[in-house]
């Protein structure tokens, strides 16, 4: 891995992403391998993930667990790595998600199965995922942009992709701009504002490429805001390509992405600073420093595809979700993803959304509790349609039940009182679903 990670417990070992989203996944192995260490994305999930996962876990587990465990050791048992070679990232959390026990239980298997040579590495929330070690300023950075990249490609691809023309024609485009993205990540030496630049160049590039998709967008057609656990609504394996159903059932897709996760850690380490009266520390110091750099990034970013969001702009603070979200939980007691759920259905509403998907693992908390407060939301909501979706790894047919969804939802539109803002090139008027 050079010279760079000699003598590091990475040297000698290729670090493996899980697939939250195969663009994120992508985008941080590529911002790994900048700094010398090598970096790749979990191979596509298959039935043999679901079997070696199922195999290996009590049952009681959310599906996350099963298909990041089913992937790694599917990568160990056909040899295709050695456990001695192997890194898993991991990353842990505090709250009521099962997701801060993974890293525990996955060492656990391992060394059942006799790959205890596996590596884990484990950033966690408290720290804001900066404990990756000694090129954690240089690799949080690069990441951080790769990231954000990745997510403002997918944001374009899901504006594109129900219009085009040519069936595959926006996936193939997109491919090529996340290609384009990751060569200019992958760029090692530069100083940081070269490598900004870089990227920022990248975009550009895949930005033209989705803007060449031949695409009809005279008819808008509904717009569903995509919430939920974070690694089921955004793995397209693991919620078996709902986006892609609702969007073959004439909606279109605004999902929350990997970015929203990454403020929500930020904000949750200043409050845990906080918590502990450490307002002058030199942590809070280098908490906030992080925080004012991710945003000038971001917006840095963002920049290039002016005009293609319009209408569709996240929120400018994490906590403005939050605050959305305490009517109906309180952020400082419910600590997890279902203050982001709710508080973001309150905010794609004020944006003009005309449903909202909320996709979670079976038995999951953050759902669970979400969908008891999802019927006072909707109310609040001008009667909102929101369905709840979870997914346990078997193949259901979905079809009619997004048609009974997306029936409510045309209702809904069609007499709705939050105006909808169109992006540039989608027509002036506001979009009515019993149109399409």
């Amino acid at each position: 891995m050079g010279g760079k990670v000699n003598g590091s417990p990475l040297s000698g070992r290729t670090v493996f992403f899980p697939t939250m989203t195969e663009a994120g996944s992508r985008a941080v192995a590529a911002a790994f391998r900048s700094v010398g260490i090598d970096a790749r994305p979990m191979p596509p999930s298959d039935e043999e993930t679901l079997v070696l996962g199922g195999r290996h876990s009590s049952g009681e587990e959310c599906l996350p667990l099963k298909v990041t465990l089913g992937d790694a050791l599917k990568l160990l048992v056909r040899k295709e790595v050695a456990p001695e070679k192997m890194a898993l990232f991991m990353p842990t959390s505090d709250g009521p998600c099962r997701f801060g026990q993974y890293g525990s239980f996955m060492k656990v298997v391992f060394r059942e199965m006799g790959f205890g040579d596996v590596l884990l590495l484990s950033p966690t929330c408290e720290d804001g995922y900066s404990g990756v070690g000694e090129h954690a300023d240089e690799l949080l950075r690069t990441a951080w942009r790769a990231l954000v990249g990745s997510d403002l490609l997918q944001k374009l691809l899901l504006r594109v992709r129900p219009y085009e023309k040519e069936k595959g024609a926006a996936d193939a485009a997109f491919d090529e701009a996340l290609g384009l993205l990751c060569g200019a990540v992958e760029m090692r030496g530069e100083p940081q504002k070269r490598k900004l630049a870089r990227v920022a160049e990248s975009l550009r590039g895949g930005r033209a490429l989705l803007h060449g998709v031949p695409a009809d967008f005279s008819s808008p057609r509904p717009l569903i805001g995509v919430v939920g656990e974070i690694f089921c609504r955004l793995n397209t394996f693991s919620n078996d390509g709902a986006l892609r159903k609702v969007e073959d059932a004439g909606g279109e897709c605004w999902i929350s992405d990997i970015s929203e996760w990454v403020w929500a850690t930020n904000a949750e380490q200043l409050r845990l600073l906080k918590r502990y009266r450490k307002h002058l520390s030199l942590t809070m110091f280098g908490a906030k420093m992080k925080w004012h750099f991710q945003r000038k990034d971001e917006h840095a970013l963002a920049h290039v595809f002016e005009g293609d969001f319009r209408g569709y702009e996240e929120p400018h603070d994490i906590r403005v979700v939050y605050d959305l979200a305490r009517p109906y939980l309180p952020p400082e007691g419910a600590l997890g993803e279902m203050m982001l759920s709710v508080g973001k259905t309150v905010y794609l509403h004020r944006k003009g959304v005309d449903g909202i998907l909320d996709i979670n693992p079976f038995s999951c908390m953050n759902g669970i509790v979400s969908e008891a407060v999802y019927p006072r939301v909707s109310r609040d909501c001008d009667g909102l349609p929101v369905r709840v979706l979870y997914f346990d790894g078997t193949r259901a047919d979905r079809r009619y039940e997004l048609e009974i969804f997306m029936d409510l939802v045309r209702a809904y539109s069609a007499g709705k009182r939050m105006t909808r803002r169109l992006p540039e090139g989608m027509g002036a008027a506001v979009p009515r679903a019993d149109a399409v």
